[in-house]
């Protein structure tokens, strides 16, 4: 894959889509998070009974909603990846994109709710180390 470098504008132009597919992939997150939740407690009840008592039916259904929202959520990331974007962490919606800044490659960074581009850092660094980004020193 060859390396794009985006502007401010380029990534404020996608922020509407990147909003639409972080929202997405939190609520995958979180549904499979709580099915993982149940499957764990289900694993733990059929344990303590031997292995007798198992509803396959219901363990089924849970294993394929599971498998669901696993899909749903690497389809957003790859749909991130394809706009050119890193997912970096999705507690705080953050999604980096690759940016010269006065020859040197840095990171555009995105935070989810943000409505531009403010922000850059190094690539060795992350969220912690933001620096504001000078309309112009693009």
């Amino acid at each position: 894959m060859s390396e794009r470098y985006f502007e401010p504008r380029d990534v404020e132009a996608l922020i509407p889509a990147l909003t639409e597919i972080v929202e997405s992939l939190r609520r995958a997150h979180a549904a499979a998070s709580e099915i993982r939740d149940r499957v764990k407690q289900e694993q733990q009840r059929i344990t303590m009974s031997g292995g007798a008592i198992f509803d396959r039916a219901e363990w089924r259904a849970s294993t394929e909603a599971l498998e669901r929202h696993a899909a749903e959520f690497n389809a957003g990331v790859e749909r991130i990846s394809a706009m050119g974007g890193v997912v970096k962490d999705l507690s705080l919606g953050l999604v980096d994109f690759p940016h010269l800044l006065r020859g040197r490659v840095v990171n555009l960074c995105w935070k989810y709710g943000e409505r531009e581009i403010r922000y850059w850092h190094g690539l060795d660094e992350g969220f912690a180390a933001r620096k504001p980004l000078e309309r112009g020193q693009e």
